[in-house]
């Protein structure tokens, strides 16, 4: 579990946790020159009953909320620190508005610097200080009057402390593995460390991780947990996880651990959005904002429906990042101003995923079914990765299997298509095949590979629709080709015509036939009709190819094979004058022949000549 505080700067948070741990957060030395905390520090607090709770000490200065944001995202438990001193101030309300963004639900209130102020100034800034809760997820927390420097307090916040924790659900390990990067750097005989809370799962010692956005794959060397080496690391933990395989350079502050498949890096993202009620401006189309999402801060723009989102309006809407980022449905952003500094709104990432020119769902999925429904038929048949089901509706992969067994889809291979998808996709198939027999009555069907090209989806896809079809007997696929059940190749008038002009041209040519060329030249045909009318005779087995545009008469091509054969000796080879001779071709014709008889099997060729084949 993770306690993250928060409050105004100077309002004690770094002494206050140096009071409940013993350790001091501020490690920088411009922090202990200057005496405010400008990054984030890291502590273990023992509760009893509750174990060691991770504590992530952030800045309270404006000019390091960004820093606070980082510190805050994936935080369990909040402890929201007030002087007694001073009471609620600028950054008091601006870190409960980050709280509420991030969807902290529980937390305790310390009223620090207690034995500064009497009791009725302390009784006027605890009514102040619950007015001010009241309209935040804080509303009910347990304000504690503290004294770090007196001690006063400290046994009754640590109660207060362990109360809260005790109601809050504990983080499923049974997840998918993530940690987003806060601190990167080298320790001397191990390498590079990074270290982090993990958001989810859990995350063995030796085991392989992928750092996004990079992509690049690293191993476990080691790991701590709250300051002690152990075998693994869960939800909620904060962890330091030697690295082998990358440099230190190349992991910074936003770079995110995950591990498996599901996760990839995306600039185009879906998103439910609200500006607080006192957001110093509206959003439009081309307004520029800075996106925080764990320990990330990018810029990025807003397209919402109507085009402007007003302060304290919420609205779905599309976000687009300078730069990809890894994220889940379900995280919680925190959007600011650049300048002026300032807390806009935030939001919930409703699709990580989203293609790059998906518009806002004006009504936003309100479960996982409905999510996994409209990300599959927005894939069309393209479909959705199986394996990124997980990250793409917020649900751990058992919960992903739940919902796949009342889901009415179609699987091909390792994706999800939609029903309506496949039905399309099966329509234009069967309308493509109509088109190709009425512009090519003479073929018998369409080749696969064509067919697959006026097709929108991939081959694998394809090939399921097509197998769907034939199952179906709606086609028939076979020989490479496919054709409507039903379908058979049927002369015109015209086109016997055409057959006995080609037939009786043949004929009178003998051994030596025209060109398809020539004999288009001769009967006054047009060229393509002609070719498709050598390629249904030969089908029907009346013509013979020898050459891609030189057909023979079937019954001329036996008795020349017949001639051949009879004149050609077993074992003795042939050159081709010789061949020449025994078939009385010209060399024009008598080459191209031999390389068909070479082909069919009645003669081949070595370094002698040419031989007898068996058939």
């Amino acid at each position: 579990m993770i306690l993250g505080t928060a409050g105004h700067i100077d309002h004690g948070k770094t002494t206050l946790v140096r009071a409940l741990t013993g350790v001091d957060t501020d490690r920088l030395p411009e922090e202990k020159r200057r005496g405010i905390t400008i990054d984030l520090g890291f502590a273990p607090l023992t509760l009893d009953g509750v174990g060691t709770v991770g504590v992530v000490d952030v800045p309270g200065h404006e000019a390091f909320v960004r820093t606070m944001v980082a510190g805050a995202t994936g935080i369990d438990l909040a402890l929201l620190v007030v002087a007694a001193d001073e009471g609620v101030m600028p950054q008091t309300r601006e870190h409960l508005a980050i709280l509420s963004l991030l969807g902290v639900q529980g937390g305790v209130v310390a009223l620090t610097k207690r034995d500064l102020v009497d009791d009725e100034w302390l009784a006027l800034v605890q009514d102040d200080l619950r007015a001010t809760l009241r309209p935040t997820p804080l509303a009910g927390a347990a304000i504690v009057p503290v004294s770090a420097t007196t001690g006063a307090g400290l046994d009754a916040l640590r109660a207060a402390l362990t109360d809260a924790a005790g109601s809050i659900p504990r983080r499923a390990t049974d997840d998918l593995f993530r940690l987003p990067v806060d601190r990167a750097f080298t320790v001397r005989g191990t390498g590079t460390v990074v270290t982090g809370t993990v958001w989810s799962g859990a995350l063995a010692r030796d085991a392989t991780v992928r750092l996004l956005p990079a992509d690049r794959t690293v191993r476990v060397r080691g790991l701590q947990a709250h300051g002690r080496s152990v075998d693994e690391v869960s939800a909620g933990d904060r962890a330091a996880i030697a690295l082998a395989g990358v440099e230190v350079d190349d992991v910074g502050r936003g770079a995110i651990l995950v591990q498996g498949a599901a996760w990839r890096a995306s600039r185009v993202l879906r998103a439910d959005v609200a500006l607080l009620p006192d957001a110093p401006r509206p959003l439009g189309p081309r307004s520029r904002v800075r996106f925080h999402l764990g320990t990330s801060d990018l810029s990025a723009r807003l397209v919402v429906p109507g085009g402007t989102l007003m302060p304290g309006e919420r609205a779905p809407a599309r976000v687009v990042l300078d730069e990809p980022m890894a994220m889940r449905a379900g995280d919680r952003f925190v959007l600011r101003d650049a300048s002026p500094v300032a807390t806009l709104g935030g939001g919930v990432v409703v699709d990580p995923l989203a293609p790059l020119r998906a518009r806002p769902w004006v009504a936003e999925p309100s479960s996982p079914e409905r999510l996994l429904d409209r990300v599959v038929v927005e894939s069309g048949a393209v479909g959705v990765r199986l394996d990124e089901l997980p990250v793409r509706l917020g649900v751990a992969p058992a919960g992903v299997r739940s919902l796949l067994e009342g889901f009415g889809g179609w699987r091909v291979g390792e994706r999800l298509i939609a029903a309506l998808a496949r039905d399309e996709l099966g329509a234009d198939v069967l309308a493509v095949l109509a088109r190709f027999h009425g512009e090519h009555p003479l073929e018998p069907g369409a080749p696969l590979q064509w067919l697959r090209s006026r097709l929108r989806a991939s081959d694998e896809v394809s090939d399921a629709v097509l197998a769907m079809l034939a199952a179906q007997g709606d086609i028939v696929v076979e020989q490479g080709v496919a054709r409507l059940a039903g379908f058979a190749s049927r002369l015109s008038t015209e086109q016997e015509v055409l057959r006995d002009g080609l037939l009786h041209a043949l004929a009178s040519a003998g051994e030596e036939p025209p060109s398809l060329d020539e004999l288009a030249a001769t009967l006054g045909a047009v060229p393509t009709a002609l070719v498709s009318m050598a390629r249904y005779l030969a089908r029907e087995g009346v013509l013979v190819a020898v050459e891609p545009s030189r057909y023979y008469p079937a019954t001329t091509v036996e008795g020349l094979v017949a001639r051949l054969r009879a004149g050609m000796q077993p074992g003795v080879a042939y050159g081709p004058a010789e061949l020449r001779e025994l078939l009385g071709f010209s060399r024009k014709f008598l080459i191209p022949f031999l390389e068909f008889t070479d082909r069919a099997g009645h003669t081949f060729r070595d370094a002698a000549g040419r031989r007898r084949g068996p058939t």
